[in-house]
């Protein structure tokens, strides 16, 4: 099965992030994902619209965005028209939040629901029908650097079979190692957002990384 390699930009060079954005584009990842925080949902703020409309200016490669924020409703027509292709939104953030994945939907985008580590499958098996994307976190989200939770595993594994019945794929974000790409990619996970563990920081070239990466 195919990987989807996704550089998460919130861990990018905000110095030179349009170049960094080519750079990656160049090097053959697939999706820019980017986290937009509020410091309510999660105690972070993430990246900007202004963020947003350079790296969609800098790459025709598909965008997401990771909306960690509270009633992410009233933002969907935002980040429609700043070019996002992908809209993940977290169950817990608005009470309607089926009706929120019926808006992008409407919009002619891609739907994605992101469960928290302590978040059940079985809390959304309601909308697993509608959805193209489930992202499971493997870290509690709002910040980089973080350690693996191997407990999420199980839950993983339990995506990847719910998966293959609704028609969705399974993406994940939090820790992503080298290591990790191998071993979950084997399990049938589809995507894997890379920051610092697999991507950033790196003495190789994106396109080495990307490379080795690609063949794990």
């Amino acid at each position: 099965m195919e990987k989807l390699l996704c550089p998460s930009m919130m861990c990018a060079d905000f110095a030179n992030l349009e170049e960094d954005t080519r750079k990656l584009d160049e090097a053959g990842f697939d999706i820019f994902h980017i986290d937009i925080m509020d410091g309510s949902f999660v105690p972070n703020f993430g990246m900007g619209v202004q963020d947003y409309e350079l790296i969609r200016k800098s790459t025709q490669k598909i965008m997401d965005v990771h909306l960690m924020i509270k009633n992410p409703s009233k933002y969907i027509e935002l980040f429609c028209n700043l070019g996002a292709d992908i809209i993940y939104i977290h169950p817990e953030s608005e009470i309607q939040y089926a009706r929120t994945i019926d808006i992008i939907k409407s919009k002619g985008k891609k739907a994605g629901i992101a469960i928290n580590p302590g978040t059940s499958l079985e809390s959304v098996k309601e909308v697993l029908p509608i959805i193209d994307y489930l992202m499971i976190m493997t870290v509690n989200p709002g910040f980089s650097g973080q350690k693996f939770l191997d407990y999420t595993l199980s839950k993983i594994d339990k995506a990847v079979d719910l998966g293959k019945k609704f028609n969705f794929d399974v993406m994940v974000d939090g820790a992503i190692s080298p290591e990790k790409i191998k071993i979950l990619s084997q399990k049938g996970v589809k995507g894997f957002i890379l920051g610092t563990s697999a991507v950033f920081g790196k003495d190789k070239t994106y396109k080495e990384l990307e490379l080795e990466l690609r063949g794990l």
